[in-house]
Parts: structure tokens; sequence; C-alpha cells
């Protein structure tokens, strides 16, 4: 069987190609640590405080295991990309929201999928290099098949606090049944 090496003619466009994407991805993850970040400041004392305290804190630490594995693989930061990435999550801030000068719950319930776009997005970016690994030893099979747990864990996290929201913004009440309408 002829496997395909280090060495090979793809690799150089390979490398290239895995630059771009990996650095992609890290300018994604500093819009979404900024994200995460900001919602648990303003959550902390909230029914949601924990949870996005400890989202914030794993997001973070996920961003800084991509930064790692860029330096592994000799994959140069493209800094300006993370700084367009923070512009566009600032900016994404000033949205029509049904209010003048207060942000309603309706912020809430955006940012949480927001949220968890990026996170289902990194779950992607783990999944992606699993197979990768085999072509690239300095990918670590393991490493890679832990973060994308975790990411799975915070999706799951996500929405449960997704849930919640949607039961306060839009006051939702479970309904009666038989046996408590009689």
């Amino acid at each position: 069987m002829n496997v395909p090496t280090r060495k090979s003619a793809d690799a150089p466009a390979r490398d290239r190609m895995l630059g771009i994407y990996l650095n992609d991805h890290l300018a994604g993850a500093a819009s979404g640590t900024a994200l995460a970040r900001r919602m648990a400041r303003e959550h902390h004392a909230s029914a949601y405080g924990n949870d996005l305290d400890k989202l914030a804190t794993e997001i973070a630490q996920d961003r800084r295991a991509l930064a790692a594995l860029l330096g592994d693989l000799g994959v140069p930061v493209r800094r300006y990309k993370q700084g367009l990435a923070r512009l566009a999550e600032r900016i994404a801030r000033v949205k029509p929201n049904g209010r003048l000068l207060r942000r309603s719950g309706l912020a809430v319930l955006v940012e949480l999928e927001a949220l968890r776009l990026g996170v289902q997005g990194k779950a992607s970016l783990w999944r992606a290099l699993l197979p990768v690994s085999a072509l690239e030893p300095r990918l670590d099979a393991d490493r890679l098949e832990q973060l994308l747990r975790r990411a799975e864990q915070q999706i799951r996290t996500l929405d449960s606090l997704h849930a919640k929201a949607v039961v306060e913004v839009f006051r939702v009440r479970p309904r009666p049944t038989e046996r408590t309408a009689s």
C-alpha cells in the first residue's frame, strides 16, 4: 500500500492550504473568545453566569491550543485576520434590537446563537484535522479528539443556555396538560 508521506509532491500545496485554513479558524477563535468573555462579564450575576464563565475560559484555552498548533506546524500567524475578526465582533454589537438605549433580551439569544456557530465551526476544524494527522506527525490525534469532545460538550451547554433564554425572552410557558387543566 502506497501511503503519502510528508515529503510527497502534494505537501507544499497541502501545507499552504492548511496554513490558510488554520489562520482563518484562529481569526474566528479571536472573535469567539472576545464574544464569550464579554458575555461572561455581562451575565456574571445571571442564571447564565457560571456556564458562560466556564465557556469563556474553555474557548480561550482552545484558541491558545490552536495558536500553539500553528507554532508546532511552523505556520506564521496572520495577525491582520485576527484584527479584522475582532473588529467584526465589535461591529456586530451594534444591531437593531427593538430598543434605542439599552439591550433587549434578544441580544442574549442572538449572541448565544453566534457563539454556538463559532463552536460548531471549531468542532468542524478538529474533525477535519483528524484525518490530516495521519499525514502530519506534528498533529496529535489524541489531542484533537480531546478538543473535539470538549467542543461537542460546549455545544450542548450552549443549546441548554439557548433553551433557557428562549423561555425568558419569549416568556414561553409549558402548555397545560389534561391533568393540570382540570
